[in-house]
């Protein structure tokens, strides 16, 4: 069925396609529709799940461990401070290998104050064992929380489906909504090896000592390589049952690009505008879209990068101190390029705090790279704070 939902309603299509069995959350702009959307569906039992009102976000990730510890499809969703409070039950979460999916609407941390977008928050949670799925469109979104329920639970790693706030949480689109026959046929219910059971009694979460705790840790890294193969198999029989599939990563006009533009989520969008226009004045330019971040793509980022000239990679996000995180995660996946394959790889940090990024913008960024005029780490369209400074006097 076609219909027309924005990118929040879409998780809850997806959330409710997969049969989730508890839902558990706490309010937060821009994420709330999501739970009212899940909310409506049980209430109007078009879901059968238990929907779990909590005091806060930390208490909404502790009720979904404790239902997924106990076997249950669980799911929640948050948003930057709320998905903070979430940090020490993100690492629990993944360390007690539990399938859990969770759909962050990527929020600017405060302070100063913002409900606009970037991707600091999801970010933050990179080293924790999750796996993250970054989207561009709102059938994307919900195809990939049906996708994501299933790899979770093959390699029993939960996982973060990611979306731009605003720019796709809250933009209507025409969206193909699978019969429920379709995803139970590609998803069936869940069965872990090991959870709660009153017949069958166990210790979970227990003391560890130094001489296993490593071992632990190692079957995590383990899954996560396995989970890139996992990924790969789910879009592509996705792709067979639906007409729709996406890959780790996505490639646009790539087949004699000498100069790529590589970002994620809805700017992605806006480059293959951009790089459309270049071409038509004859610069070789093509995009990538970084979709699955962890586990990391890096074959395929070989794959499409080796021999290039040149990559600017343009972040909504920035690890102060350093680069923009998927700049530095891209040099390191192409370090181990043989040297003349290798590309010279830029970085541009735009769009913190909801800042547009325009399709001029892009073509901009483009031809400056072309033209050797981009400096290594590039604040893109920034005041200096001589100049913010000057401004906001002359405002008073």
């Amino acid at each position: 069925m076609k219909t027309v939902l924005k990118g929040n309603s879409a998780v809850a299509h997806g959330v409710r396609l997969a049969r989730a069995q508890v839902i558990a959350a706490y309010p937060i702009t821009p994420q709330t529709s999501i739970i009212e959307d899940l909310a409506a569906f049980v209430a109007q039992g078009q879901l059968n799940a238990t929907f779990v009102k909590v005091e806060s976000e930390h208490s909404a990730l502790a009720a979904c461990i404790g239902a997924a510890s106990a076997g249950a499809r669980v799911f929640t969703a948050t948003s930057a401070q709320g998905l903070a409070l979430m940090h020490e039950l993100i690492h629990w979460a993944a360390g007690a290998r539990l399938p859990l999916v969770l759909a962050d609407v990527n929020r600017a941390m405060a302070p100063g104050w913002s409900i606009w977008t970037d991707q600091n928050d999801t970010l933050s949670q990179r080293d924790t064992g999750w796996m993250q799925v970054y989207c561009s469109s709102s059938q994307e979104v919900l195809d990939s929380v049906v996708q994501a329920y299933r790899v979770s639970e093959r390699v029993l790693l939960p996982t973060m489906i990611v979306l731009d706030a605003f720019f796709l949480s809250h933009t209507h689109e025409v969206v193909d909504i699978p019969e429920q026959e379709l995803v139970d046929r590609f998803l069936p219910p869940l069965e872990l090896p090991l959870k709660l059971d009153l017949q069958r009694p166990g210790a979970f979460g227990n003391l560890v000592f130094p001489d296993r705790y490593m071992e632990f840790r190692y079957k995590m890294e383990l899954a996560h390589r396995e989970a890139v193969e996992v990924w790969r198999e789910t879009d592509r029989e996705w792709g067979r049952l639906t007409g729709r599939s996406y890959g780790l990563v996505e490639a646009y006009r790539m087949e004699d690009a000498d100069t790529v533009l590589l970002t994620a989520g809805t700017a992605a969008s806006t480059a293959r505008v951009a790089v459309d226009q270049l071409r038509q004045e004859g610069l070789a330019a093509g995009v990538v879209r970084l979709r699955v971040f962890r586990p990391f793509p890096a074959a395929e980022l070989g794959h499409l990068l080796a021999g290039r000239r040149r990559v600017v990679v343009v972040d909504r996000n920035c690890s102060y101190g350093h680069h923009g995180i998927f700049h530095q995660e891209v040099k390191s996946a192409l370090y181990s390029l043989p040297e003349r394959r290798r590309p010279q790889v830029l970085g541009v940090i735009a769009g913190l705090g909801g800042r547009d990024i325009t399709v001029a913008e892009l073509a901009q960024i483009l031809l400056k790279a072309h033209r050797g005029e981009l400096e290594p780490v590039t604040w893109w369209n920034v005041l200096q704070p001589q100049e913010e400074l000057a401004t906001a006097v002359a405002s008073q």
